[in-house]
């Protein structure tokens, strides 16, 4: 159902991020195993909500109701880290 969004977040994983814990090939199997995870969230979730979320520690998917029988939109966030971020000063 959503292979063209899987397709796209592969081929930008290649392009723009490095990350020892995945290869392309092993970022196409955990968004796979991720949206399988996310469509079980999303058709279970209780009455009122709208999301199906599934993730780990590189990606992040959210399926979104739509307010009409559509299928739901496919949302899928990398999520980035850097070393070399400056940690905030540290609050008393």
């Amino acid at each position: 159902m959503f292979e063209s969004a899987i397709a796209t977040a592969v081929k930008s994983y290649d392009r723009h991020i490095v990350c020892l814990d995945k290869s392309p090939q092993d970022c196409r199997a955990a968004l796979e195993s991720l949206l399988k995870k996310a469509l079980v969230a999303y058709e279970k979730r209780p009455a009122g909500l709208r999301h199906g979320i599934a993730l780990d520690a590189q990606v992040t998917i959210i399926l979104s109701q739509q307010d009409d029988d559509d299928p739901p939109l496919c949302g899928i966030y990398f999520n980035l880290h850097t070393p070399y971020r400056k940690r905030a000063a540290a609050t008393k």
